[in-house]
């Protein structure tokens, strides 16, 4: 597997990136995985392909200087600020049952189940109770291809297929501040199902995590 390291960029010049890995990747016919790690600045909402962004309050990211971008992979909308997003693009053959979406969820899940376990932290996949929710916010949501600390969602995944080949986005929570969140979406979320690296183990950061992963 392939690791370009932790970089921080704008929203525009993050997902351009993972556009270019993956066109690339297909263009090439890359066999190797890639594994993308990065940060954001300023702090930026990603929005899923097809999410309509009416819900967004635009004053408040204008007067804190949000960004606002829409990305490749589906699902609803994130705060990109205090948290470790990673990008992975790999074809669906390189992956054991990849042309099941489940599958490959759970494959791509399993790097950083290892990589968390070498911090002492056990995660499950899909081990979230199911929430439905018509909240906007994406962590306010689970699903079975969540990554979860005793059940709640920390780590929150979305993907993307074209011409045989995979983007999937991931968002690991280090810390949020809700009622920020709360003003951006213009609406309450129910923060009881989610956890964050801070609520795990506050003696630990996001180098720790970068330094945990072992190709």
């Amino acid at each position: 597997m392939k690791l370009i390291p932790y970089s921080v960029n704008t929203g525009e010049n993050n997902m351009q990136i993972d556009f270019n890995l993956l066109d690339n990747a297909i263009k090439n016919q890359t066999k190797e995985p890639i594994l993308r790690l990065y940060g954001w600045k300023p702090a930026c909402v990603s929005l899923g392909r097809n999410q309509d962004d009416s819900f967004i309050d635009k004053s408040v990211l204008m007067k804190y200087d949000i960004d606002c971008v829409r990305r490749l992979t589906g699902g609803r909308a994130l705060l990109h600020d205090m948290e470790l997003t990673y990008s992975y693009v790999a074809p669906v053959d390189s992956i054991p049952n990849g042309e099941n979406i489940m599958e490959s969820y759970k494959y791509i899940s399993g790097l950083w189940i290892d990589v968390f376990k070498n911090l002492g932290i056990d995660l499950t996949i899909g081990g979230c109770p199911r929430h439905i929710s018509k909240n906007n916010y994406c962590m306010s949501v689970s699903t079975g291809a969540d990554l979860c600390f005793e059940d709640k969602k920390f780590i929150g995944s979305a993907q993307s297929r074209k011409n045989g080949y995979i983007l999937q986005h991931g968002s690991i929570l280090l810390d949020y501040n809700r009622e920020l969140l709360d003003n951006i979406f213009k609406e309450s979320t129910d923060y009881s199902s989610i956890i964050t690296l801070k609520e795990i183990n506050p003696k630990l950061n996001i180098n720790d995590i970068i330094n945990s992963i072992q190709l």
